[in-house]
């Protein structure tokens, strides 16, 4: 049983196997046990590794606890130190289990449960509810972002958690982080024709559409202002392949005199106001770069920098 548990074993688990509370302590005696919590030991030596570390904890607790909060982080690989104290999670009330960090919840469900590395743990969804008014909204989204990359990010099970918590002191921060994932409000079409509209409405001068510059076929572009706005949707970019060929390219545009800026469909989506004003002010910067002597298409700088 230790070594399928990182070293480590209850009271409770050694009962259930036939021993007495008598062997057990003569055990310990003898330095067979060596005792890590209240009814908890590890077997044999205590050089433990972190997992063992994390799983004595949830044992010293109780059969419904969960490694929770900034372990959970931990242990699914969402931050990169393990924490210290080891944080735990019961929906039982207990007094203080030094040096563990022992949180109570009314609200866990077998659906917050989960098993990592053979350690009862809280579900990704609800470690990120549990962390959220902890941490900045800027780490959040850093560790939804380290989900995501591990293929961790399961929309359902973080609207299921959402709905589960209403009240929770996360929640609404965790909405936020989580809609980023939502599937996009637009097709890749369907949002050049919302963005031309929204142009349109709000009088800036209209672009060209699908308009060819150094072999590369630009979603909107301003032929007298070589500016250029591309349309995003994480379908199209969000591989790590797409990331270095987009990154290449706008190299290339830049190389070739346009000024490029990219709008994505969650922010066209969630803040078309904001993204117009952007969009705006940056045709009316580069209106005024070129009216202040900077090299229209074609012509050519002296070393002096003068066109010529």
């Amino acid at each position: 049983m230790a070594a399928r548990q990182h070293g480590v074993v209850s009271i409770r688990q050694l009962c259930g196997l036939g021993y007495s509370h008598a062997s057990v302590e003569r055990a310990a005696m003898a330095g067979r046990l060596h005792r890590l919590h209240q009814g908890v030991y590890a077997v044999g030596h205590t050089e433990l590794s972190l997992h063992g570390r994390c799983l004595a904890g949830v044992l010293a607790c109780d059969s419904n606890a969960l490694l929770s909060h900034y372990s959970a982080a931990w242990l699914w690989g969402l931050l990169s130190t393990q924490p210290v104290p080891v944080h735990v999670t019961t929906s039982v009330r207990r007094k203080r289990r030094a040096p563990l960090c022992v949180h109570h919840s009314q609200t866990l469900t077998d659906a917050d449960r989960a098993m990592e590395d053979g350690i009862p743990v809280t579900s990704v969804a609800r470690t990120a509810l549990d962390l959220a008014p902890r941490i900045r909204p800027a780490s959040l989204e850093r560790l939804l972002q380290r989900a995501e990359e591990l293929k961790l990010i399961h929309l359902p099970e973080f609207e299921s958690v959402l709905a589960r918590n209403r009240g929770h002191h996360g929640a609404s921060r965790l909405r936020r982080a989580v809609d980023l994932y939502a599937p996009p409000a637009f097709t890749r079409s369907g949002l050049e024709r919302r963005f031309l509209g929204l142009l349109i409405e709000a009088g800036i001068a209209t672009p060209a559409t699908g308009y060819n510059v150094a072999g590369f076929e630009l979603d909107v572009y301003w032929p007298d202002l070589r500016f250029a706005v591309e349309l995003d949707v994480f379908e199209t970019h969000g591989s790590h392949r797409s990331f270095e060929a987009d990154r290449l390219r706008d190299e290339d545009l830049k190389l070739a005199g346009v000024e490029l800026t990219r709008v994505t469909g969650y922010r066209l989506g969630r803040e078309p106001d904001r993204v117009l004003e952007r969009v705006a002010r940056l045709l009316e910067q580069r209106a005024a770069g070129l009216s202040d002597g900077e090299a229209r298409p074609g012509a050519r700088r002296s070393p002096a920098g003068g066109a010529r």
